[in-house]
């Protein structure tokens, strides 16, 4: 027997496969302070408990796992988030009842804006400020997934803006510097940080400006480049 040969006698079905899905765990920056989407389950296991925005992968559609995540997004908020990268792989035979099974987490980033329309019109769909989510009784280990993103992102806080994706389009200094003190529960040396973001080149400046306390405050948007760069040094308290 050749290789072609075996492929085409191969029935997958011989033998067992966990269950695979896939999990986003998605920020958004708003009223002054960072949210979580999170997603009413519509049926069991778990029904009518909070979890993350996931499913299962659509074999015949899905040509990767970005894409099932990607797919399962936008059916949530209507749209695609400007910023993801896949946090960790969980798999066991207690996290879903129905049987061994596998998840791939993600954390992304959205605008508030962006999606606001859309979720609004969803009833099963609702941001929950982070301060709160602990105190809901998530799904499957979904609490303990998002711990694990919420943690990746103040680390990530510290030596690079990644969180700015959090933000609308365009956006102030000091709404940029006020998203990485909200992750990381301290506030950063305005000078330090400002200095850090001129000498990094990660911001296009509009031209435009914003009233805020009476002063008129210059609006940036973050350039294509900003979520791969990395200070050499972590942001100073």
């Amino acid at each position: 027997m050749n290789e072609k040969e075996f492929l085409a006698s191969y029935d997958r079905k011989d033998y067992l496969s966990p269950l695979l899905t896939v999990d986003a765990v998605l920020f958004t920056y708003h009223e002054n302070t960072l949210k979580v989407l999170l997603v009413e389950r519509a049926s069991f296991p778990e029904k009518g408990k909070w979890g993350l925005p996931g499913g299962f992968i659509d074999e015949k559609n899905d040509q990767t796992l970005e894409e099932t995540v990607l797919r399962k997004l936008k059916e949530k908020t209507g749209v695609i988030p400007p910023y993801i990268e896949q946090l960790c792989t969980v798999g066991n035979h207690q996290r879903d009842p129905r049987g061994w099974s596998v998840t791939v987490c993600y954390t992304a980033l959205i605008a508030y804006q962006a999606c606001e329309a859309h979720i609004e019109t969803v009833d099963s769909v609702k941001w929950v400020a982070i301060d709160e989510i602990e105190q809901l009784p998530l799904a499957f280990d979904h609490l303990k997934l998002y711990q694990q993103a919420r943690a990746r992102l103040t680390q990530k806080s510290l030596y690079s803006i990644v969180p700015g994706f959090a933000l609308p389009d365009v956006f102030t200094l000091a709404e940029l510097q006020h998203v990485h003190e909200v992750l990381i529960g301290k506030p950063l040396q305005n000078k330090s940080f400002r200095r850090r973001l001129e000498q990094a080149d990660l911001l296009i400046d509009t031209g435009e400006k914003r009233h805020e306390r009476g002063r008129p405050a210059n609006l940036y948007r973050l350039k294509s480049q900003s979520a791969d760069y990395r200070f050499i040094r972590n942001l100073e308290f």
